[in-house]
């Protein structure tokens, strides 16, 4: 865990960390205050991506590029503090797969569900755009919990980062679980239609906040106090003390050796 003195206050360094520590609390900021303020928009039962939809839409497609872009960047300063021991090279290449699949939900735009734009039609064939944002997002939201997994691993071995291997752990764990719920609750999508509480929306947000909240806290944690900073030990000396050399002169060497008795 301490491998690179200097490489956590290097500047490149701190500005990578930086871009996990801000992006995550951007892209909820976004999404959360978005939901509440659009027209017609129902934040409970739709989900984020449906926000990428009507005139409006491009503040969505903006978020989800900037935090895929500053994802990228965090697994770059990742793997400049991690550079050796667990997770040094699967952590970073998740964080990326990560990165790059928010990047494309926002070049590929999702279909019309759950109700939303209003008066859109039920039932739509899916669209190639749609298939493939569905296909980044489902990346996105299994790839967090295998990340939470990997860093909770190597967090174990630190006695300084223990606490953050349980809650690396827990994270992963709840994301799973309200992921799993969420899938449940979208493929009930008639219901929705038919008028009956269908809380996707919710529940994709919860989980979408827990996955956000803890690489935050991960970035800030690295930033405040470096996993790689050296600890100081004193050592006592056991046995007795060694004899220290004595320096004497050559001339005064070749003195004694050619004195003669008297």
């Amino acid at each position: 865990m301490r491998d690179g003195k200097a490489a956590g206050h290097h500047p490149t360094t701190r500005f990578l960390l930086w871009s996990g520590a801000i992006g995550p609390l951007v892209f909820v900021a976004t999404f959360l205050i978005e939901g509440a303020i659009r027209p017609g928009y129902n934040a409970w039962r739709t989900t984020i991506s449906t926000l990428s939809l009507t005139e409006r839409g491009w503040m969505q497609i903006a978020n989800f590029h900037l935090f895929g872009l500053l994802t990228l960047c965090f697994a770059l300063g990742l793997k400049r503090v991690f550079k050796t021991g667990v997770g040094s090279s699967s952590g970073p290449i998740l964080f990326a797969v990560v990165g790059v699949g928010l990047i494309l939900a926002g070049i590929f735009v999702t279909d019309p569900c759950l109700g939303y734009p209003l008066h859109s039609p039920a039932h739509l064939p899916e669209s190639l755009h749609g298939t493939i944002h569905n296909l980044a997002a489902l990346t996105v939201f299994l790839t967090l919990p295998a990340i939470c997994f990997v860093m909770g691993r190597r967090f174990a071995r630190d006695p300084a980062w223990r606490s953050w291997s349980t809650v690396s752990r827990v994270a992963g764990g709840l994301i799973l679980v309200f992921f799993a719920w969420f899938f449940t609750s979208v493929s009930a999508s008639a219901d929705a239609v038919s008028g009956d509480p269908v809380h996707a929306g919710l529940l994709e947000r919860i989980t979408s906040v827990i996955g956000c909240l803890w690489m935050s806290g991960l970035a800030f944690r690295l930033i405040l106090r470096p996993a790689h900073a050296p600890r100081l030990f004193v050592s006592r000396r056991v046995g007795p003390r060694p004899k220290l050399a004595v320096f004497r002169p050559a001339r005064y060497r070749r003195l004694r050796r050619t004195r003669v008795p008297s």
